[in-house]
């Protein structure tokens, strides 16, 4: 969807336009941080902007605002080492979000981060999505993240790579893990989720 990669087969679109490569319109944000340690935090958010050839005028006030956006407008004269994961991780988002993208791609972002942290980001995604309604694919491995954050689930099998199951989340923001609803919808992916890792085992098993 990135358009790092192209389909063996099949076509992907986006607003009806073919895919055929990256987009500076859809940005990605990786496991890792990917700041630049000798540039502040201001400097790294504006990087994006400079890129693209954003004049200094126009640029600084908009990394502010994404700054203050994601809760780090006092850290901008700050550098990577003096942050923590969860700090480097709102940069990341911070720097995407000033090129006012249509679409963030999130590659496991928070899978790195104690708990704590990672629940606390995933308020603060959801609050930033609120804020700007941008779509965002998020990639994880866990469930109750997937139910927490996303309005569709798309639970993926492997060997071949394919949708095993394309899951809608009838709750509303913000969602109560604790809740009787939010554990009917674990409850339906979770038995996917084993249907899939059985169909999995079975395959490998014939193989063999």
């Amino acid at each position: 969807m990135a358009g790092f990669e192209r389909p063996s087969s099949g076509l992907v679109t986006i607003d009806g336009k073919p895919v055929s490569g990256p987009d500076p319109d859809h940005i990605m944000i990786f496991q890792d941080y990917g700041l630049y340690p000798w540039r502040s935090v201001l400097g790294n958010v504006l990087f994006g902007l400079q890129a693209r050839g954003i004049s200094a005028a126009k640029a600084q006030p908009r990394a502010l605002a994404a700054l203050e956006l994601v809760g780090l407008a006092h850290a901008a004269e700050k550098h990577p080492h003096e942050l923590s994961g969860g700090m480097k991780q709102r940069v990341a988002i911070a720097r995407a979000l000033a090129v006012e993208p249509s679409i963030l791609f999130m590659d496991e972002p928070f899978a790195a981060l104690d708990a704590f942290t990672r629940l606390h980001l995933q308020d603060e995604l959801l609050r930033i999505w609120e804020e700007t309604r941008s779509t965002v694919v998020f990639v994880t491995h866990d469930l109750d993240e997937a139910i927490a954050l996303g309005q569709r689930v798309v639970l993926m099998a492997s060997g071949p790579g394919r949708v095993q199951k394309v899951l809608n989340v009838p709750l509303a923001h913000p969602r109560d893990r604790t809740s009787d609803d939010f554990a009917t919808v674990r409850r339906e992916l979770f038995e996917e989720f084993h249907l899939v890792h059985k169909h999995a085992a079975m395959a490998t098993e014939y193989s063999i």
